[in-house]
């Protein structure tokens, strides 16, 4: 039997498993292991993978699709896919981004509030039963603060349109200079960092950001900064903030992404000083939904031969 053109790569729901095999026809296949599996012929009829991971997908794997011509991401973050090895191969990319980013700013603001409010120490001692023994030290008001947006894109606009609403002070950092509402930029991150009580990194992930939170950021930040991180966990240097956590140099912190999720670095679970989410920021079901759709958009399109949606490259 002729393989199917359209290869899925990844743990896809129940629902979009279904919508890629009677929509698009595709194989679907949980790991590279599974690809490494499939016969020549089989990854020769190949011309559009759906791809949704965080393993690399690099050059050397391109080329194990001779015929492949497009690449959709699930997610709005393609720091997985070399880019530039897609495109003189000839592979465009494509990813879903917007249909997100309401999901990611709701948690980056609940991330700030959780680590702020101490919401998991409160709702801890309500479940223990030992609220009676005494109440829970006062904490962090977030309201009226300044906040930094390292990354002024689609979610961070949204972040900062959210936060302004907590009647904060917006600050932020960009390639260059946005139209607000009267927001200050930063087009340093240590200036930026400098002068606000809130830092949320909202970049984009891959090489050019990799520890764009540096050292130097954390000790901007200080002792009373707390940081959110709803981006990708090499955006920050991670073994500094884990330092300063430590130590007491940086105040504290919320975090949905990490290195080496999911396996992540042991000695967050013994820091009372941050708020942790296991990297689910567009984790509803509506999102999702709208996410897979959107991949499958991109797919149908190339099939057609009709205009992508969302092209990368």
């Amino acid at each position: 039997m002729t393989s199917p053109k359209v290869l899925a790569i990844g743990s896809y729901t129940p629902i979009d498993a279904t919508a890629l095999t009677e929509d698009l026809q595709a194989q679907i296949l949980p790991n590279w292991d599974a690809v490494a599996a499939l016969s020549t012929d089989d990854r020769a009829n190949v011309v559009a993978v759906a791809y949704k991971g965080h393993h690399a997908f690099g050059g050397d794997r391109m080329d194990l699709f001779p015929n492949l011509k497009l690449i959709a991401n699930f997610g709005v973050g393609y720091d997985a896919i070399d880019v530039s090895a897609a495109t003189p191969r000839g592979i465009k990319v494509t990813n879903t981004p917007d249909v997100l980013n309401d999901d990611v700013a709701d948690t980056a603001v609940a991330l700030l509030l959780s680590q702020c409010r101490a919401l998991r120490q409160g709702e801890e001692l309500v479940r223990s039963g030992n609220w009676s023994k005494g109440d829970l030290p006062l904490n962090r008001k977030v309201s009226g603060g300044k906040v930094g947006i390292l990354g002024l894109g689609r979610i961070g606009r949204e972040i900062a349109d959210r936060l302004a609403a907590f009647k904060m002070d917006i600050h932020y950092y960009a390639r260059s200079e946005k139209d607000t509402p009267g927001w200050t930029f930063h087009a340093d991150p240590v200036a930026l960092a400098e002068a606000v009580d809130f830092l949320v990194v909202a970049l984009v992930g891959g090489k050019e950001t990799e520890k764009f939170v540096s050292r130097q950021v954390l000790e901007a930040l200080g002792p009373r900064g707390v940081i959110v991180n709803i981006s990708r966990g090499t955006t920050i240097d991670e073994e500094a903030m884990i330092q300063a956590l430590q130590n007491g140099t940086l105040g504290g912190a919320g975090l949905d992404v990490f290195l080496n999720e999911p396996n992540i670095d042991p000695r967050f679970a013994a820091l009372e000083n941050v708020a942790l989410q296991p990297h689910q920021g567009s984790g509803t079901v509506e999102t999702r939904a709208a996410m897979g759709q959107l991949q499958r958009d991109n797919i149908a399109n190339f099939l057609n031969g009709t205009a992508l949606l969302t092209p990368v490259n």
